[in-house]
């Protein structure tokens, strides 16, 4: 593998990246709340990652609301909230079809990403998801970097993916998206991409199905961690500056017999205020196995002749539900793309998750247990880069560090 790198500095989004002469590895660790990195590092089974925060940076970080994927995973690769991005959730209502659809095309993305600018700086980039859903927004503007999902990783073309033959080059069959596999299918190719000298500029964004299914102390869960840790060991090995973040938390959302905690939002409006009332669930992907489409956030589009104030103050009002707000209120609080987004905005308690109907989920898989996400709850994030801060960043570290700075740091923050 070459010894140089390109160092061309790049700016994207108003910011500007300037990069070492080094590999760089950026990890969306998906679902990852703190606690499952302090059990796995009480245990003893990160000792790479303990190296990590022993020489560089561990804290946390902020995400961006609400707390689901695409609209982190967008955040952290070009740098900025979603106001500026333009994506708002799994999923949303478009204003110019009027029909409900899934946000996974890079057509809905408002901004350019950072991969794409450091391709045009000389970076070898690669964007590797677990998830295909995630695949077309995060590699928006590629031109020859490489772009897989673990999903999907049998599909690659040369043309289309700028690269093939991807399970010969991993070592491993296409995994099943519902299993920790996948997530370790992406580790696993963003090491060979780099050990290889395909890339050295790398993002790979993992799933959350055991966060979904496991609570921190469970034995999946740290049989999982510690598995992630012998490719963070291979990447640092390989001499990558690498950055670690989350795009959101994870929560038990469930009431004591274990059964989800739910509140049917257009069940209760409808009641209360008559048809016509449209819950949209930001949540709802192609992978609802895990979650049920039920997160802990909700947009409300309100037939015209509703009373939009009383109903806000109405849906305050029920238990579980903690915070409210108009759409102008919501662009600016939240940092949300006003036209993106419903009359009202509502998140929930820590323990609470927003439904449409009972008849409109599919329960089933997680009538004993449920875990999610999408709220003020699971914002936090842990944020963590391999190598020593330079003085400008450990000011910075001090202040409200985001999970879109991650490719930041890890370009200006590290010392040389």
């Amino acid at each position: 593998m070459s010894s140089s790198f390109s160092t061309i500095p790049f700016g994207v989004n108003g910011r500007n990246y300037c990069p070492p002469d080094a590999p760089v590895a950026v990890i969306c660790l998906d679902g990852s709340a703190d606690e499952y990195i302090d059990e796995a590092l009480s245990r003893d089974l990160m000792p790479r990652l303990k190296q990590m925060t022993q020489e560089g940076y561990r804290g946390m970080a902020r995400g961006a609301l609400p707390s689901f994927t695409n609209v982190n995973n967008s955040s952290i690769v070009t740098g900025v909230p979603p106001t500026r991005h333009g994506i708002s959730g799994n999923f949303f209502l478009d204003p110019d079809s009027g029909k409900s659809v899934m946000m996974n095309s890079a057509d809905y993305l408002r901004c350019e990403t950072i991969l794409s600018a450091a391709e045009g700086s000389g970076r070898r980039t690669a964007v590797v998801t677990a998830k295909e859903k995630l695949r077309d927004i995060l590699s928006a503007g590629r031109k020859e970097g490489i772009a897989i999902s673990a999903e999907k990783a049998d599909e690659a073309r040369h043309a289309t993916h700028g690269v093939e033959q991807v399970e010969g080059l991993v070592g491993q069959s296409t995994p099943e998206i519902y299993s920790a596999d996948a997530s370790l299918f992406v580790l696993q190719a963003g090491c060979r991409l780099i050990g290889g000298a395909f890339a050295d500029f790398v993002y790979l964004s993992l799933t959350d199905f055991i966060q979904h299914k496991y609570a921190p102390t469970d034995s999946p869960a740290l049989q999982f961690y510690h598995a992630i840790d012998r490719y963070l060991g291979e990447l640092l090995d390989l001499g990558a500056v690498v950055g670690a973040t989350a795009d959101h938390g994870m929560n038990a959302k469930q009431q004591a017999d274990q059964s989800p905690n739910v509140v049917y939002l257009e069940s209760k409006l409808d009641e209360e205020f008559g048809a016509g009332f449209q819950v949209i669930l930001p949540i709802t992907d192609p992978y609802v196995l895990h979650h049920g489409a039920l997160g802990s956030f909700a947009l409300i589009h309100a037939p015209d002749s509703a009373p939009l104030e009383a109903v806000a103050n109405w849906v305050d009002r029920i238990p579980g539900i903690t915070e409210v707000y108009d759409r102008e209120t919501a662009a600016r609080k939240l940092e949300l793309p006003i036209d993106r987004i419903g009359d009202l905005a509502v998140l929930s308690a820590r323990d609470v998750v927003i439904g449409k109907t009972p008849e409109d989920h599919d329960l089933s898989h997680v009538a004993s247990g449920l875990r999610s996400h999408g709220g003020r709850y699971e914002e936090m994030v842990p944020f963590i880069v391999s190598r020593p801060l330079n003085p400008e960043y450990r000011l910075r570290a001090n202040a409200d560090v985001r999970n879109f700075d991650i490719f930041a740091f890890v370009t200006n923050g590290v010392q040389p």
